[in-house]
């Protein structure tokens, strides 16, 4: 059994965080210390709170090696996008001359950095990054040509 040192503030912590905190798991992780500092059994720690002894020795283990910052953080694994380490290149391709279509950007980005995505994976990541297609118009069909050039001018 792991022999922990608990101070009355590290306490009054940890019981305002097994209450308070927005994040269900952190809540978990702070009632199982918790409950290790008020002299609990792995045990008995165990059926309180539903979780195997393995899972309340990482928490454990957790809190000795960073406190009680490190309950509270979680590296979770995020892939990465194959576009990522090009993101400045297409930013600013795109913002000096915008695309009309999905199926543009998808080819301009292929050209500029040899990674093939689809329109959607495309406009996805084109939004993620804060970036929209440049919608246009359309011409008046058969109307007055003096009418076409204006608008052709304004465009």
């Amino acid at each position: 059994m792991l022999q922990i040192e608990f101070s009355q503030a590290e306490i009054a912590q940890l019981n305002d965080e097994r209450l308070n905190h927005p994040n269900l798991r952190v809540r978990k992780r702070m009632e199982v210390l918790y409950n290790k500092s008020q002299g609990k059994s792995h045990q008995e720690i165990g059926a309180i709170v539903g979780m195997t002894q393995t899972t309340i020795r990482n928490y454990m283990n957790l809190y000795q090696a960073g406190g009680i910052e490190a309950l509270k953080a979680f590296n979770f694994y995020r892939r990465q996008s194959g576009l990522e380490p090009h993101k400045s290149a297409i930013v600013k391709t795109f913002a000096e001359k915008p695309v009309t279509t999905m199926k543009e950007a998808a080819h301009r980005i292929e050209k500029l950095t040899q990674v093939k995505r689809s329109s959607d994976q495309v406009r996805r990541y084109l939004t993620s990054l804060g970036l929209k297609r440049l919608k246009t118009g359309q011409l008046p069909a058969k109307a007055d040509p003096e009418a076409q050039e204006d608008f052709l001018k304004k465009s």
